[in-house]
This record gives C-alpha cells, sequence and structure tokens, in this order.
C-alpha cells in the first residue's frame, strides 16, 4: 500500500521515516518530495508498505500525531487519476 504522508518538518530525511513506519511493519520505499530546483523538501511524501494489515495499523497510529513538532497527515495514497485537479496556474495574458 501506498501511503501519503504530509505536514512533515522540512528537515526529515527518507531514513528518519523509513525509522518511524518499520515499527509498524516491512517498508518497501520511503519517498520524500523535493523541489526539483532547490532541492529542498516540500514537507510531504510516500512510504510504500507491501503488507496492508501494517499498513493500515502504520495509518491508524501516525495520523494527526506529533511528529518532530508538526502534526503530520498519514492517510492512503490516492492514484493521481482520482485526485481532484487543482485550481490555478496556466493562465496569463495570450498576446
Amino acid at each position: 500500500m501506498n501511503i501519503y504522508v504530509g505536514n512533515l518538518p522540512y528537515s526529515v530525511t527518507d531514513s528518519d521515516l523509513r525509522e518511524t513506519f518499520t515499527q509498524y511493519g516491512s517498508v518497501d520505499q520511503v519517498n520524500l518530495i523535493t523541489d526539483k530546483f532547490s532541492g529542498e523538501s516540500k514537507g510531504f511524501g510516500f512510504v510504500e508498505m507491501g503488507n496492508n494489515a501494517e499498513a493500515d495499523a502504520a495509518i491508524k497510529a501516525l495520523n494527526g500525531t506529533d511528529y518532530q513538532g508538526r502534526n503530520i497527515t498519514v492517510n492512503q495514497a490516492k492514484p493521481k487519476s482520482d485526485r481532484p485537479r487543482g485550481g490555478g496556474g496556466g493562465g496569463g495574458r495570450r498576446w
């Protein structure tokens, strides 16, 4: 199961997240999202856990908890096609 983890402190590393989620089971992959220009964390990421029961346990245990001074959001990640498209963007004038 792919798990979304949001509102992370910008100082969190892949290994920090892996260590936290390993308490609930086997972690296959951790992917913190970074700005492509600055390389700095965007404050969210994804954790892949192969066992759905372990992933559910991690979500229930961690969602809304304090993680290094911030209340994190932890839930099952939605595929891109299921997410609502953000507004904004694109525009400006065309001459």
